[in-house]
């Protein structure tokens, strides 16, 4: 397994495809903490992976509080004796016309995408650094990170920034041997998309399920992906294989965007 030895973070780790990267990157041989408000469902992943013989831990987090995201991650190092892989997947989502945007909207996704990638970064590094331990720092974007879409800007704008984060301290970082990247889905069957389409479908009046229909038809395979398609490239981007690959954003997207 070519993650023995190592530990791996992942926030928001209790559904969709944070659960379906904590699975993958467990059954790889990390040591598991998950993060994510929802302790409960996050507990139940967690039982799930334990049952392969490795205990999992869960750690209660609100990413876009700094003082909490860091006191997971010190707990993490306290309990799993350090910190390889953190992975910020950790995001929200809302359709709303651009001119119905209140200050509100704007604070409440940028403190959940931006700064929740900027706390989780920021707290793994320091303790990577610390220890002189290489890491790899992975981070959710988007294919609206690489361009805007219809009632949804002030997301894309969240993921525009996730982007420039990367790159950002994928510069700063790489002379402590850490490496940051990200990757970037599609239109992927979760309790997120499924919220969007409801939400698309009170602005629109489209039929229930017919947007995600809509966009996942813009994919050259034809359909919305599952949690399950994503996992590979993080699983890749979180081992030694990636060890040349850094600043980078990458679509996993079925063939909607090409970079």
């Amino acid at each position: 397994m070519k993650l023995n030895g190592k530990v791996a973070a992942v926030t928001g780790a209790a559904q969709g495809i944070g659960a379906a990267i904590a699975r993958r990157l467990y059954q790889d041989g990390a040591r598991l903490a998950l993060i994510d408000l929802d302790q409960a469902k996050a507990e139940a992943v967690a039982r799930e992976c334990s049952e392969a013989g490795r205990e999992a831990i869960v750690v209660r987090c609100d990413v876009s509080n700094r003082a909490s995201v860091f006191n997971a991650v010190d707990k993490i190092v306290e309990a799993c004796g350090g910190l390889d892989i953190m992975v910020a997947n950790a995001g929200i989502c809302q359709v709303r016309s651009f001119l119905d945007l209140d200050e509100s909207d704007w604070d409440r996704m940028l403190a959940v995408n931006v700064k929740g990638v900027v706390f989780s970064f920021q707290a793994a590094a320091k303790h990577m650094i610390a220890s002189q331990r290489p890491g790899k720092l992975i981070a959710a974007c988007s294919i609206a990170g690489h361009q805007g879409y219809a009632m949804l800007s002030h997301y894309c704008a969240s993921k525009f920034a996730v982007r420039a984060i990367v790159q950002a301290c994928a510069k700063e970082l790489a002379s402590y041997g850490i490496r940051v990247n990200a990757y970037c889905p599609g239109i992927v069957q979760t309790p997120m998309w499924e919220a969007m389409d409801a939400q698309y479908s009170q602005i629109t009046g489209a039929q229930p399920g017919e947007t995600l229909r809509r966009f996942a038809r813009m994919a050259l395979i034809k359909r919305a992906e599952t949690p399950e398609d994503i996992v590979g490239l993080v699983s890749f981007l979180a081992s030694d294989d990636s060890a040349a690959i850094t600043g980078q954003s990458i679509a996993v997207d079925g063939g909607i965007v090409f970079l």
